[in-house]
């Protein structure tokens, strides 16, 4: 039990990069054991139907950290390095909880700007560590030439340490985060603190520290996924040794689903395709969250919700202000912690790829309307770290039914008229006020 009792709780934020919804039991029955993850479920809640607004890096990371859609924050897709990125006008989750006394730090990958004024230390973290854009953004890539000039930088506190991360740095990288973020509790226990462990895996290429290589049998996958465990279960062990560990929301998700193109180095999902579409294999994320005495321990959750609405609920649950500007989330800590039948406080939850806007996801869940859109479907997975390939394809107009239908394979348009009118209504509606250049 807890010996240390603060009124605002510590907030600890696991976020994976291209992680598969079906990589982690409970969510998938996996080749390979992920009993920290299980164990994080059974203190807390794995809720089933949780969304980002769009399935690629930057954009999905963005909108957890401003509680702003990338059609508000302008940052869609993925930036490439050195680019400034996310506009400093827009506060982070670190930038609105540290006025509210919390010591706040981010360990891993940054990816939402890559200049003086838009790295963690400049962005509301009082420590930080890691890379500033994604672990293959560097002279290794099996395709992309135009990184073979780009360093690939190691930064702690806002200072480059290792000017050119190599093979044997990618290994360290899971193990360096980890241990980062239990000295970071360990020396914050008196809290409240805001902990963001962004890990650079499972995003390829691939690689975990020697006491992982081998060790599930099933591939290099499956080694990266158990030293993710590892790292979820060090961080667990040090909330508890400090004695905070009553006091502290840990959540556990993915910034969007799996890239398949890498075949067997990407993750699993039930869901229709992956990473980069607007389809739930890319934009539904497993998520965990984990409270005692808050939320229900060993329960499941079909609730539906969105990572932009993070920011405004950790302000909520610490009692800090939020932004002076608009922002698009809302608090949701009644559909987190399960109160009753809450009411979702959105009409709707916007998808886009990029540039596009392509699709809408009612509050509730229930429904799902994607507007015409071209979209990259696998043709041929690669192997092995290598790429494989993609084709162009089309959908049109098309309502889904994800109460019986989510893995979105029946289009019900003709079915359910009064349904797709009044989506596609809110849908044009924000195409007009957001997205004009598709008009």
């Amino acid at each position: 039990m807890s010996d240390i009792r603060q009124e605002s709780p510590n907030i600890v934020m696991m976020v994976l990069d291209d992680a598969g919804w079906a990589d982690f039991r409970p969510f998938g029955k996996t080749p390979y054991p992920t009993p920290n993850v299980e164990r994080l479920a059974a203190k807390g809640c794995a809720y089933r139907q949780c969304y980002v607004p769009q399935a690629i890096c930057s954009a999905s990371r963005a909108t957890i950290l401003t509680g702003c859609y990338p059609e508000r924050h302008g940052i869609f897709g993925a930036l490439m390095p050195r680019e400034r990125g996310l506009d400093p006008k827009f506060k982070t989750i670190g930038d609105v909880l540290q006025p509210a006394g919390y010591s706040t730090a981010v360990f891993g990958k940054w990816h939402v700007g890559d200049e003086p004024d838009t790295r963690p230390s400049a962005r509301g973290f009082n420590r930080s560590s890691g890379l500033m854009y994604s672990n293959d953004m560097w002279a290794f890539h099996p395709e992309m030439r135009h990184f073979d000039n780009t360093p690939l930088q190691y930064w702690e506190d806002g200072e480059v340490t290792i000017e050119n991360v190599g093979p044997e740095e990618q290994k360290m990288l899971t193990t360096w985060y980890t241990e980062d973020a239990v000295q970071f509790i360990e020396e914050n226990k008196e809290g409240p603190f805001f902990l963001y462990v962004a890990h650079n895996m499972p995003h390829v290429p691939l690689y975990c520290s020697d006491k992982f290589e081998g060790k599930s049998g099933a591939g290099l996958y499956a080694d990266v996924m158990m030293e993710i465990d590892w790292s979820l279960g060090r961080i667990m062990d040090a909330l508890e040794d400090a004695g905070v560990e009553d006091n502290t929301l840990i959540i556990f998700t993915s910034d969007n689903g799996p890239w398949l193109s890498y075949g067997n180095h990407a993750g699993k999902t039930p869901y229709r395709e992956g990473k980069a579409t607007a389809f739930d294999g890319g934009t539904r994320v497993f998520f965990i969250a984990a409270y005692p005495g808050q939320i229900a321990p060993g329960t499941v959750s079909d609730r539906a919700f969105c990572t932009v609405d993070l920011l405004p609920t950790f302000a909520g649950l610490a009692e800090a202000d939020l932004p002076d500007y608009p922002i698009d989330g809302f608090d949701v800590w009644n559909i987190i912690k399960g109160d009753g039948d809450p009411e979702n406080p959105h009409k709707y939850y916007p998808i886009s790829t990029g540039p596009m806007f392509e699709g809408v996801v009612s509050a509730d869940g229930k429904w799902k309307l994607h507007l015409p859109h071209a979209y990259q479907t696998l043709k041929m997975a690669g192997k092995d770290g290598a790429p494989g390939k993609y084709e162009w394809t089309y959908i049109d107009l098309s309502l889904f039914d994800m109460e019986n239908d989510p893995y979105e394979t029946t289009n019900v348009l003709e079915k359910y008229p009064e349904v797709a009118k009044k989506l596609q209504g809110l849908a044009e509606d924000h195409k007009k006020r957001w997205w004009p250049q598709q008009e």
